[in-house]
């Protein structure tokens, strides 16, 4: 029948057309395009999931990063506390040991500062790591496996500590006239030497020429006051030598003179003259042994012979020495070189016992007399004349107050290290000792809080006050002047 479709049969818009059925290459097309839609989603879903995990193991690994970091880092403030636990409790280890070092010294009735911290890495052992409990065990030869709440599980730290009371206390030039003249000796003891001329006959990195009297001036200019450049020449008898130039305000980015204590050994930088050769030589001879280096912005002044190194003790002894000695203007540098060689050679034989019990022990050496001074002549180091004896033993000590203590923490997973290195120096003056608080709590006293505490309601001193105070009471553990976490 006419207008009527059968089964099979395709009409466009009803009109009765029969349509045709798609062809086989058709079919085939429309399939090639589902395959690739297909492989299109597969391959975008596929990204995303790449991108995602990438996304989550950074993150993960961030965070392992983060967790280690922190173990690390109070690892370091772990060693930080000890060291100053273990520099506090000197004074009891020397008076238990007065009767043996009274002997070891002909009998003097008070004995020596134990050096005590140069052998924290073995003392605290026992509180550090595996390769730390081992050192630990060589010391004392003691089994710490048994022991409780000893050792790091995961962690560990690496330890050094200081005495910067052993340098050239370079701030000590603001504190009066006289320690100006004094840190201006020194300094130009310590770059005085023939042997450093090359380093300064050529330019610097600034591609000028600076003098040693012209360094030795700035550091001076920098730390004092006055508005006068300080004289640095040894023949002079005027510390002040007209105005201070302006040397800083005409540099490409222009800054000014501090005229105030440093606060860091790397404020040094800013000084006229203070370059990576000056740095090199003079500041940090060697970066990875701290104990090398030859001045300090935290000393307390007076330089401790026993604990110094050679290089320093040379530019003391050249700073109050006549003008002339064979010592301090050897141009072949040999006199200095084995007097270095002599006094390093003594540390390492006393191993921490003191040398020198006094100032004037240390003078007769230098003078050829005593038990050391043969020592020096049959190395070639002739017998040293003075300015002034009295003022030479005025400027030294055999004890120390000011350290710094230089902590590593570490973290080892696998292949992945971590470390956080903290530097803080600790300042022991008019810290009272174990001992005086022993004697404290004995005689019924009750021992000054670490802290003040907090103002009571109604009270008309407020918290912030209360807390300053409180960082102002002394602590037997001493007291942080300087602290930087890297």
């Amino acid at each position: 029948m006419a207008g009527v479709n059968r089964p099979g049969d395709f009409t466009s818009a009803g009109l009765g057309v029969r349509a045709r059925p798609p062809s086989k290459k058709r079919r085939r097309r429309e399939r090639g395009a589902a395959l690739i839609m297909v492989l299109g989603s597969l391959v975008i879903l596929s990204v995303m999931l790449a991108q995602s995990q990438d996304e989550m193991s950074t993150e993960f690994a961030s965070a392992l990063s983060d967790r280690d970091a922190l173990k690390a880092e109070y690892a370091a403030k772990s060693a930080i506390n000890l060291s100053r636990l273990l520099i506090a409790s000197e004074p009891t280890v020397r008076q238990a040991a007065g009767m043996l070092l009274s002997l070891l010294g002909g009998g003097n009735s008070k004995p020596p500062q134990i050096p005590i911290w140069e052998f924290a890495p073995q003392i605290l052992g026992a509180f550090n790591d595996a390769d730390g409990a081992a050192q630990f065990r060589g010391l004392t030869n003691t089994d710490i496996s048994s022991g409780d709440s000893l050792g790091l599980e995961g962690a560990g730290f690496e330890l050094r500590i200081v005495d910067e009371d052993s340098k050239i206390g370079l701030n000590n030039a603001g504190r009066s006239t006289f320690g100006a003249l004094n840190v201006a000796r020194q300094l130009m003891g310590l770059i005085g030497g023939p042997q450093y001329d090359p380093l300064f006959d050529r330019r610097s990195e600034s591609g000028e020429y600076a003098s040693r009297l012209d360094i030795c001036s700035a550091i001076i200019d920098w730390v004092d006051a006055n508005q006068d450049t300080a004289n640095c020449e040894a023949t002079s008898q005027n510390m002040a030598s007209g105005p201070e130039d302006s040397y800083y305000r005409n540099l490409p980015d222009p800054y000014t003179r501090k005229n105030a204590a440093f606060d860091s050994l790397e404020e040094l930088r800013l000084v006229r003259g203070v370059g990576d050769d000056f740095w090199a030589t003079f500041i940090e001879p060697d970066p990875g042994d701290p104990s090398k280096r030859p001045v300090s912005v935290w000393s307390q002044g007076r330089i401790n012979i026993n604990s110094t190194n050679p290089l320093t003790l040379i530019s003391y002894i050249c700073s109050q020495a006549k003008p002339g000695q064979e010592l301090c203007n050897d141009p072949t540098g040999l006199k200095p070189a084995a007097f270095l060689s002599t006094m390093s050679m003594l540390q390492s034989m006393f191993a921490g016992v003191p040398i020198f019990r006094s100032g004037k022990a240390l003078l007769q050496a230098l003078k050829g007399e005593g038990t050391f001074g043969p020592m020096l002549t049959s190395v070639g180091i002739e017998p040293i004349e003075f300015n002034s004896d009295a003022e030479f033993i005025k400027g030294v000590s055999i004890e120390s107050k000011v350290f710094s203590i230089y902590a590593e923490g570490h973290v080892r997973q696998a292949k992945r290290e971590t470390h956080v290195r903290i530097h803080a120096v600790v300042d022991f003056r008019k810290a009272p000792t174990v001992q005086d608080l022993v004697n404290q709590v004995t005689a019924g006293a009750t021992p000054a809080p670490a802290t003040t505490p907090p103002a009571q309601s109604g009270s008309t001193t407020d918290d912030d006050s209360a807390g300053i105070q409180g960082a102002l009471v002394p602590s037997t553990a001493g007291r942080v002047v300087y602290y930087r976490i890297n």
